[in-house]
């Protein structure tokens, strides 16, 4: 095994003089995508409505084609789900990638194409592990397996020549060989649609395999090394995974899940890569260890990137921008065009650029993930500041939270509610409390102004969970499983009531 790792690693690391070329010659490389986008769709449906053979420029584009909500794009979408081809990308689309619609009830189902398997989804897990090899060049991180948790597909309703399912089952099931023999568990046991059953299983499988990376999203891998401890009896996952070297996240921001990681896996050699990507696509990988909550911004993907200030996110014309006039620090909505034949798409996301040179992003929030009863405009990533450091402060460590409203009733004044189920608790809930609170005043100045003097918002309450409670809501949901996972901020109560409701909470 180590002449193989050796052999992949000098392989994986040759990736890096491409991933270069990009970093020094971004917007070279993001207008050659862009024509060849245009030109490949040309002869599609939505290429003919849109002009696309006039080889259009980036501002024609961006004056012909409107920007699409997935509610926009479904009639095109359902047609290929019917078997009808050819519509918004000209490759034969047997995949769709089912979201978990945490922004919306309903399920969205993205085409995954031939081009956006190979280019995208797969170029982004073979070029995380290029950096992560390039990064440390004495890893022993491929003499092992790589643990993967995934979800399940199942028969498209439309067209059972077509399936549906996580992102994650569709790009294990179309795995090359070479891949699949590297990761555990076996694919009927990744591919298993009982959640339950599948987390016995693999516990069972991959206890007795050298495990030296996992990849997955954090909530649900935290489920499966702790079931791990209770059915072994052990103090640690090192018991279990002596090698264990790597974990690969994303989908959640990682900062409130660092320490309770550490602990599980209390190792000096253990590394942690965040990755962004999603149904739609990949999008992002840190590239430097010690830029935490920090992603290179990956340009030669097959994806197309325009940026929408958040501030004219919800406009029914905004001004949409390319990569070379973002600024830093600035909160964008972004806006995709790939070759999946998702055009001008709102992916959701809100991202802030810190760096322009290389661009670099983090994750700032969803763009309907807030809290704004009250005017105080409390975004993901504050709430996501003020866990960690209220964590910090009071030795705490979370599975799981989330935060919503709490109207003006009589002559009480609003405030915000969070549930929050905690793996260790805090020393105080009432210095937990005041920290989040104090947090949230130094990070977001319009929150501070509504708790100036408690005027229009008093101090936060923090409802302690058990354990499971957000795992039994998810369950409720019918969501169990897979990439589904919690929303940590709405701005209704819809989310949290059903969450104390499940769990028989006041």
């Amino acid at each position: 095994m180590e002449i193989f790792n050796s052999i992949v690693s000098w392989v994986m690391k040759k990736r890096i003089h491409q991933i270069d070329l990009f970093r020094k010659y971004p917007h070279e490389v993001q207008n050659e995508l862009f024509s060849h986008l245009i030109n490949t769709a040309k002869g599609t449906e939505w290429g003919q409505k849109f002009g696309y053979a006039d080889k259009l420029s980036v501002r024609e584009f961006q004056e012909r084609v409107p920007i699409s909500a997935y509610e926009d794009l479904y009639p095109y979408i359902e047609r290929v789900m019917k078997g009808e081809q050819n519509l918004l990308w000209p490759s034969k689309v047997e995949w769709f990638a089912k979201s978990s619609g945490t922004t919306n009830a309903r399920s969205k189902f993205i085409p995954v194409t031939p081009e956006a398997l190979e280019e995208c989804h797969y170029k982004g897990g073979k070029d995380m592990l290029s950096i992560y090899a390039n990064n440390y060049p004495e890893t022993k991180v491929f003499s092992g397996k790589a643990l993967s948790i995934g979800g399940s597909h199942h028969p498209n309703d439309f067209n059972s020549n077509t399936r549906c399912g996580d992102v994650s089952a569709v790009i294990m099931q179309n795995l090359p060989i070479w891949a699949e023999v590297m990761r555990t568990p076996p694919l009927k046991v990744a591919l298993m649609d009982k959640w339950e059953e599948k987390i016995e299983k693999m516990v069972e499988i991959c206890a007795k395999e050298n495990v030296t990376s996992i990849s997955g999203v954090p909530t649900w891998t935290y489920v499966l090394l702790n079931r791990m401890l209770e059915t072994y009896g052990k103090q640690d996952i090192t018991e279990i995974w002596p090698n264990l070297e790597l974990f690969v996240h994303g989908a959640v921001a990682f900062g409130p899940y660092r320490e309770l990681f550490r602990q599980l896996i209390p190792s000096e050699k253990m590394k942690y890569l965040e990755v962004y990507n999603a149904s739609e696509g990949f999008f992002g990988i840190q590239d430097e260890p010690e830029l935490l909550d920090e992603m290179l911004l990956m340009l030669d993907y097959g994806v197309f990137y325009e940026f929408i200030p958040i501030e004219q996110a919800e406009e029914e014309h905004p001004q949409a921008l390319t990569l070379d006039q973002v600024e830093l620090g600035r909160n964008y909505a972004l806006l995709i065009s790939t070759n999946a034949g998702l055009w001008r798409y709102k992916i959701g996301d809100t991202v802030k650029f810190t760096s322009l040179s290389p661009y670099r992003i983090k994750i700032s929030g969803r763009t309907k993930h807030f809290i704004n009863a009250f005017g105080e405009e409390v975004v993901v990533e504050n709430a996501e500041t003020a866990i960690t450091k209220a964590c910090a402060a009071t030795g705490a460590t979370i599975t799981n939270f989330t935060a919503a409203p709490v109207y003006f009733e009589g002559k009480s004044r609003g405030g915000h509610q969070w549930v929050i189920e905690f793996s260790r608790q805090p020393s105080s809930l009432e210095t937990f409390t005041r920290v989040l609170d104090q947090t949230l005043r130094e990070v977001n100045s319009d929150y501070d102004a509504k708790r100036q003097k408690d005027l229009a918002l008093q101090a936060p309450l923090v409802t302690v969970a058990p354990h499971g409670a957000f795992l039994n809501w998810l369950e409720y949901k019918g969501k169990l499983g897979g990439q589904h996972k919690v929303p940590r901020l709405a701005n209704n109560r819809e989310y949290l009531e059903e969450i104390l409701q499940v769990n028989q909470l006041s």
